[in-house]
């Protein structure tokens, strides 16, 4: 310890002590007697030539000086923690963001496998909507992210392509008729507000000139879409192999099975010199090993 500092263990107690305003609470918190904490609280007081507690029985008072010392410490321990914890856990989890559709459609059944074979790193998964998918590590709380991307995803950053996004319109087998009739007679679910992805497939395919994209139902994720979907309540556009699960179960059928490829895929993307690289790369080889794919 730098000899310009009192003892750790000194500063600690004062700072429990400050916070539970009681000397015997602070020593029940840090397993030690009452008298531990009254002689770290009397050295500090003798190390910095003034009081830190106004004592009146067993209630203890901070005084200007230990208040002003209990604010700063608190930054400080709160510091420490967060640097032993990020240290604690650098072999054990990843923090992974992803996309809602692909968490559940996807990413949850490969995690267990994952879990089943690895008993490190933990995986934490935050399922989160993104309308365009995005991460900014020096802001949000993630190691990784898996992104719907071109690959593209800024300076800083590397990215492992893992499968590419086709899409192709789903409905409900009692709809599918209907469809393959005149689709314009149909109600058009759209999994995004800006109705891009029935707008890609369109131009894709060269199909169903002069269709309108004006009405129809609007949602937040091709996980709603889809839902609407096997609902019955119309024809959406889908994610083919993130509905594959769902069109191998007939839950939902193509109408027109012309799939389009959009030159978008999903990605892992990490920050670069991340300081866990190695477990990065294990997850990685994982999600490569077991990720979907699509021969036309």
């Amino acid at each position: 310890m730098p000899t310009n500092l009192p003892h750790l263990y000194a500063l600690r107690a004062f700072s429990v002590a400050a916070q539970y305003s009681s000397f015997s609470q602070a020593a029940d918190f840090l397993n030690v007697t009452p008298g531990a904490v009254s002689r770290h609280i009397r050295t500090l007081e003798a190390w910095f030539g003034c009081q830190l507690f106004t004592r009146n029985g067993p209630k203890v008072t901070l005084t200007d000086a230990g208040n002003m010392l209990a604010g700063d410490l608190q930054q400080g321990f709160s510091q420490l923690e967060t640097a032993c914890q990020h240290l604690r856990s650098h072999h054990q989890q990843l923090r992974l963001k992803a996309p809602s559709t692909l968490t559940m459609r996807w990413l949850l059944d490969v995690m267990a496998k994952f879990h089943e074979q690895h008993a490190a790193p933990e995986i934490n998964i935050s399922s989160v909507w993104m309308d365009i998918d995005s991460v900014a590590f020096q802001q949000e709380p993630f190691d990784c992210a898996i992104l719907l991307g071109n690959g593209q995803f800024g300076a800083g950053t590397c990215s492992l392509h893992l499968f590419d996004e086709w899409l192709v319109p789903i409905c409900a087998p009692g709809l599918l008729a209907k469809a393959q009739d005149d689709l314009a007679l149909c109600e058009l679910i759209h999994p995004s507000r800006d109705r891009r992805d029935w707008r890609r497939w369109l131009a894709g395919t060269g199909l169903h000139a002069g269709l309108s994209l004006a009405g129809g139902k609007i949602f937040d994720t091709l996980e709603q879409g889809m839902m609407a979907a096997m609902g019955g309540h119309g024809v959406a556009i889908g994610d083919l192999l993130l509905c594959q699960a769902a069109l191998d179960q007939h839950l939902l059928v193509m109408p027109f099975p012309q799939p389009i490829k959009t030159g978008d895929g999903y990605y892992l993307v990490w920050p670069q010199d991340s300081k866990r690289q190695n477990n990065i790369d294990k997850l990685a080889r994982f999600l490569q090993q077991h990720a979907p794919r699509y021969a036309p």
